[in-house]
């Protein structure tokens, strides 16, 4: 068996939690005139004891998730990619 592609893992993630993702992106204003899965291009994905955190990102937008529960959502920023600890860019 092979792992899971990031595109699958992504629409996976996204797909399990979406009435809950575009709540949050309405919540902070940054749902745009679509959302569509597809255009979550990125993920980096680690574990905190028990807890994986899950950073899906778009060139626009970019989502935390605790578990497969989206947490946060910010604003694109490059600098999180290849962070130490990517929550410190989210409020949750």
């Amino acid at each position: 068996m092979s792992a899971p592609t990031v595109d699958a893992a992504i629409c996976d993630l996204m797909d399990w939690a979406w009435n809950s993702v575009e709540e949050l992106l309405k919540r902070h204003g940054l749902l745009g005139d679509g959302l569509v899965v597809e255009d979550y291009t990125g993920m980096m994905s680690w574990l905190e004891g028990p807890t994986r955190y899950t950073v899906v990102h778009s060139t626009v937008i970019a989502i935390l998730f605790m578990d497969t529960t989206p947490v946060d959502a910010i604003a694109f920023r490059r600098d999180l990619l290849g962070s130490a600890d990517p929550k410190v860019f989210f409020g949750a």
